[in-house]
C-alpha cells in the first residue's frame, strides 16, 4: 500500500492510463534583430487564441458543474494577462533575441522555480496553474497538438504528474473510475474540479514509489484515506469492490429520502435548505429535497462578465429561482465581492489582507448605484414568492440601518415606476465576524432573522486561513471560541424572538448536529451534495439525546475533546 492525499471522496478500481508529460523539450534559439517584430506578433497570437480556449473552457465548466468551480479558470486568465509575466517573456524577447517559445518557456521555469522555494503550500499549488497556461501558450506557438485522453477504451484509472484543471474539462466520468496525481493536494484546483465531477483522486505521490507507473497496471485507489494500491491481491480487491459497491448503494438509497422530511425519531423536525450559485444548483438541490434557498451567492452573477448586469438580467435570474423553488423561502445575498472574489471590470484596490479590506456590504455602502440596482431586482422578484435579502460581512448597526435605509430608497423606486414587490420583505444580515456575534443583541433588534456563515466567523475567530496548509492544522469549527460565538448568536436571536439558521460548511456537518438542536438552531442551508447525508442522520437521531451531547460539548475547554465527543455520537447508520 502506498498512502498519498485523499484529495477527493470514492473508491475506484481499474486499469491505469499513465498521461505523458504535457510539456515540451524547446532548442534555445536566438534570432536576427529584424525578427523581433514577427516575435511579438507569434506571442500576441498565441496569447489570444489560449485565451479562447480557456474562456470556452469556463464556459463548458460553468455549465457542466457551476459557476464557483469555473471561476478557477479566472486565475489562467490572469496570468494571460499579468504584467509581471508577460514583461518577463517579452523582455527576454527583446534582450536576448530569444524566440517567443524560448521565452515563454524560460519564463514558467523561472517563476515555477520561485514558487517552489517558497514555504507555501497554496503558493506551491499556484505554480501548477502557471505551468499549465505557460504550456497551452507553448502548445500554440510550437503547433503541437494537444494531448487528448482515451475516449474508446474501457474505463480506466488516470495517472499523471500533475493534472490541470484545463485538461480535468475534458474528463468523462464514465471513461474515468479515478485520478492518481504525483503532486498536488487538496487545496489544488485540480482537487477542487475532481470533487465537482465526483471522480475519487489520490495526491501527493510524488517520491512514494520507486518506479514509474506504467499503463495497464492493475490499481485501487481510495480518495478518502489517500491509499493506494499497484497490483493488489484478490483480498484487496475483493474489500475494495465491496466498499465501492456500499458506497454506490448508499447514494441510491439515500436518494430515497428525498422527499421525506427531516424530523428526529422523537418528532422534531428540521429545515433543510441549499446554498446555490446557479439555476442548475438549485435543480440538483430540489432533486435531493431542499426546502428551498438558504444562501444565494449573488456574486457568480457578476462574474465572467464584461460589465456590471442590469436589473433586468439579475430580476428574471432572481425571478425564475423564486418560482422554481416553488413556495419556499429564498434568501438572497447581496453583492459579496472582494477578498478571493475579483471582477475583471470593476478594479479593487491593492490591499495586504484583502480580507479585512473593501469587500462586499462595504463596497455596497459605498457604491449605492451598484446596490441599488441589485436591490430593485430583489424586490421585483419577490412579488414572485417567498424572497428575503440577506446582507453579509456585518460589523456594525450603522451598517445595517445604512442598507436597510438604501433599500428604502430601492423601494421608492419602484413605486415611482408602479412595479410590484413584497413591502414586508424580511431582513436579515449574515453573522461571519466576531464583532456581529459580540453585538448580535443590538443587531437583532434591527432585522428579521440571522444567517450565520460558520466558514468566515470560524477563521476570524481564530485568526486561521484554511487554505493555508501550513496552519490549517489549527482550523477548528468546534473550537470552544466558535461554539461561544454560536451561543451568543442564537441566544440573542432567541431572546428578540427572530429566526436563525446556519449556512456555512458547519451545517452540513453532521457532528454539528447536536450543537444545533442545543442552541434551538432548527434551519440549515449547504451544500447540495451534503442534503441527503445529514437527512439521513437527523431521520436516525433522538433530539434529546443530541441535546444531551450538544450540552456537554460546551462544558469541554480543547477542541479534540468536543470532537471526539460530536464524533462518537455520529456513530455510522446504513441507510
Amino acid at each position: 500500500m502506498i498512502i498519498g492525499i485523499g484529495a477527493a471522496p470514492g473508491v475506484a478500481i481499474g486499469r491505469a492510463f499513465v498521461l505523458p508529460t504535457w510539456e515540451w523539450d524547446i532548442p534555445d534559439q536566438k534570432m536576427d534583430v529584424v525578427d523581433l517584430t514577427r516575435e511579438f506578433e507569434r506571442l500576441t497570437e498565441g496569447i489570444r487564441t489560449s485565451r479562447c480556449e480557456i474562456e470556452d473552457m469556463k464556459k463548458e465548466v460553468k455549465e457542466m458543474v457551476g459557476p464557483e468551480e469555473s471561476s478557477i479558470f479566472d486565475a489562467h486568465l490572469a496570468i494571460l494577462e499579468d504584467p509581471v509575466f508577460m514583461s518577463e517573456i517579452r523582455g527576454i524577447i527583446e534582450r536576448q533575441y530569444k524566440a517567443a517559445e524560448v521565452a515563454v518557456k524560460e519564463a514558467i521555469d523561472h517563476f515555477v522555480t520561485m514558487f517552489d522555494l517558497l514555504d507555501d503550500e497554496y503558493m506551491k499549488e499556484r505554480a501548477a496553474d502557471i505551468k499549465d497556461v505557460g504550456n497551452r501558450l507553448l502548445k500554440h506557438l510550437l503547433g503541437a497538438p494537444e494531448i487528448k485522453l482515451p475516449s474508446d477504451t474501457q474505463p480506466y484509472i488516470l495517472v499523471a504528474k500533475e493534472l490541470s484543471p484545463s485538461q480535468l474539462v475534458h474528463l468523462n466520468p464514465n471513461h474515468v473510475l479515478g485520478i492518481v496525481t504525483l503532486i498536488g493536494g487538496k487545496t489544488s484546483h485540480s482537487a477542487i474540479m475532481a470533487r465537482a465531477i465526483g471522480i475519487p483522486l489520490v495526491a501527493g505521490l510524488e517520491g512514494k514509489r520507486q518506479e514509474p507507473f506504467q499503463t495497464g497496471e492493475l490499481l485501487v485507489i481510495d480518495g478518502d484515506e489517500g491509499n493506494l494500491f499497484v497490483d493488489p491481491d484478490q483480498e484487496t480487491q475483493r474489500v475494495y469492490e465491496e466498499k465501492r459497491l456500499k458506497l454506490q448503494r448508499k447514494k441510491e438509497q439515500l436518494q430515497l429520502l428525498a422527499e421525506v422530511d427531516a424530523v428526529t425519531r422523537d418528532g422534531e423536525q428540521l429545515t433543510l435548505a441549499a446554498n446555490i450559485s446557479s439555476f442548475k444548483e438549485l435543480e440538483t438541490s430540489m432533486k435531493h429535497g431542499a426546502k428551498g434557498v438558504g444562501l444565494f451567492r449573488t456574486e457568480f452573477l457578476y462574474m465572467d462578465r464584461s460589465e456590471f448586469p442590469t436589473e433586468e438580467e439579475q430580476f428574471e435570474i432572481y425571478r425564475r429561482i423564486t418560482e422554481r423553488a416553488s413556495g419556499h423561502p429564498v434568501v438572497i445575498r447581496t453583492l459579496d465581492i472582494g477578498g478571493d472574489k475579483q471582477l475583471d471590470y470593476f478594479a479593487l484596490p491593492e490591499e495586504d489582507n484583502p480580507f479585512l479590506g473593501y469587500r462586499a456590504i462595504r463596497i455596497c455602502l459605498d457604491r449605492p448605484d451598484i446596490f441599488l440596482t441589485q436591490l430593485r431586482a430583489i424586490l421585483r422578484a419577490s412579488a414572485f414568492g417567498d424572497v428575503r435579502v440577506l446582507f453579509p460581512m456585518i460589523s456594525s448597526v450603522d451598517e445595517v440601518r445604512q442598507a436597510k435605509e438604501l433599500l428604502r430608497k430601492a423601494m421608492i423606486q419602484l413605486d415611482e415606476r408602479g412595479e410590484n414587490y413584497d413591502r414586508g420583505l424580511s431582513i436579515g444580515i449574515m453573522i461571519e465576524v466576531p464583532a456581529a456575534a459580540a453585538i448580535a443583541d443590538l443587531l437583532a433588534e434591527e432585522v428579521d432573522f440571522f444567517s450565520i456563515g460558520t466558514n468566515d466567523l470560524v477563521q476570524y475567530v481564530l485568526a486561521v486561513d484554511r487554505m493555508n496548509e501550513q496552519i490549517a492544522h489549527m482550523y477548528h469549527p468546534f473550537h470552544p471560541a466558535v461554539l461561544r460565538m454560536l451561543r451568543m448568536t442564537a441566544n440573542a436571536a432567541r431572546d428578540r424572538g427572530i429566526e436563525v439558521s446556519v449556512c456555512g460548511e458547519m451545517a452540513g456537518d453532521e457532528r454539528a448536529i447536536p450543537i444545533w438542536l442545543e442552541l434551538g438552531i432548527q434551519k440549515l442551508s449547504m451544500s447540495p451534495q451534503s442534503l441527503l447525508r445529514v437527512k439521513h442522520r437527523v431521520l436516525n437521531t433522538t433530539a434529546s439525546s443530541a441535546r444531551e451531547t450538544g450540552r456537554q460539548s460546551f462544558r469541554l475547554a480543547r477542541s479534540g475533546e468536543i470532537e471526539r465527543l460530536l464524533s462518537d455520537f455520529v456513530t455510522p447508520v446504513s441507510p
